[in-house]
């Protein structure tokens, strides 16, 4: 398996209800290092540019108003099989439906108020994380976890 960078965000619903130390405690249990973070407040271009897929549905206005309500954390992830790892980890958008252990499952209160996202595949990685990040904030670094033990 290749190894894969991906993006996430961890939605305002989550700053505000105190879970981003556990949602990242769970990235990091399931072995994916993190590369970039920070906590911002989207803005509204922001938001536009990310979720423009969207443009034209029912969700499309109260989800820009949703993100870009109060800060959110968002992260570049790497890891083997980053991308699909990274969604089962998620669970599915309607927490009803997420199952148990799952980010979503565990969480979730609405599907409207989702409490994070994550890339569902390469091509979208890549464009999510140049909107949210300059290449230099990116940080590459070798895995040394194994001489720590």
């Amino acid at each position: 398996m290749a190894i894969e960078r991906t993006f996430t965000i961890i939605k305002p619903g989550a700053l505000q209800r105190r879970l981003v130390g556990e949602i990242i405690s769970r990235f990091e249990t399931k072995d994916f290092r993190i590369l970039a973070m920070k906590t911002m407040r989207i803005s509204l271009e922001i938001a536009e540019k990310h979720y423009s897929e969207h443009i034209g549905k029912p969700f499309y206005e109260p989800l820009l108003k949703y993100m870009t309500s109060d800060p959110a954390v968002v992260m570049v992830l790497e890891r083997e099989n980053a991308i699909p790892s990274l969604r089962k980890l998620a669970g599915a958008t309607n927490p009803d439906s997420a199952e148990p252990g799952t980010i979503r499952g565990d969480y979730g209160v609405t599907t409207k108020k989702n409490i994070v996202h994550a890339s569902d595949s390469i091509e979208t990685a890549v464009r999510e994380i140049s909107i949210f990040f300059k290449p230099e904030e990116i940080i590459n670094y070798s895995d040394s976890l194994k001489e720590w033990y």
